[in-house]
């Protein structure tokens, strides 16, 4: 697999486009990066962390997470001596999470619940007190 055929892939994904910076082709959807090239056989593509967790076991040759890249949602496809299928369904998730964050859905239609929400600036919102005097 080499950078045009992610190209033509992630061309082929409704709303992703391309742009370069510093020479490196970035693939986003609505300003989300989908994947990015790092050199002339490795891309960086996003990835939730169970997913990644569960590519990089069962490619190991293919895709990798550098020191770099463990804390963010993020994992690197050898385009060299990788399988080319297995990048493929990787950059799809991709899509299908850069999507669903674009629309505040987590999965597959789910509502996400923003880790604020049920909050106050004091901590988790509690029901009303309700006191009564004069009794």
């Amino acid at each position: 697999m080499e950078i045009d055929d992610i190209d033509r892939l992630a061309a082929a994904l409704v709303g992703v486009r391309r742009t370069e910076r510093n020479a490196l082709a970035e693939w986003r959807y609505h300003g989300r990066l989908v994947a990015r090239q790092l050199d002339d056989v490795h891309v960086v593509i996003r990835a939730d962390f169970d997913y990644r967790d569960s590519i990089v076991r069962q490619f190991s040759r293919t895709f990798s997470v550098p020191t770099r890249f463990i804390k963010h949602m993020m994992v690197v496809a050898d385009l060299d001596r990788g399988d080319a299928g297995a990048i493929e369904d990787a950059l799809e998730a991709a899509w299908q999470l850069q999507r669903g964050a674009d629309r505040g859905l987590v999965g597959e239609g789910e509502a996400s619940v923003p880790d604020w929400a049920g909050s106050t600036i004091f901590g988790p919102q509690k029901p009303p007190r309700i006191i009564v005097t004069g009794w």
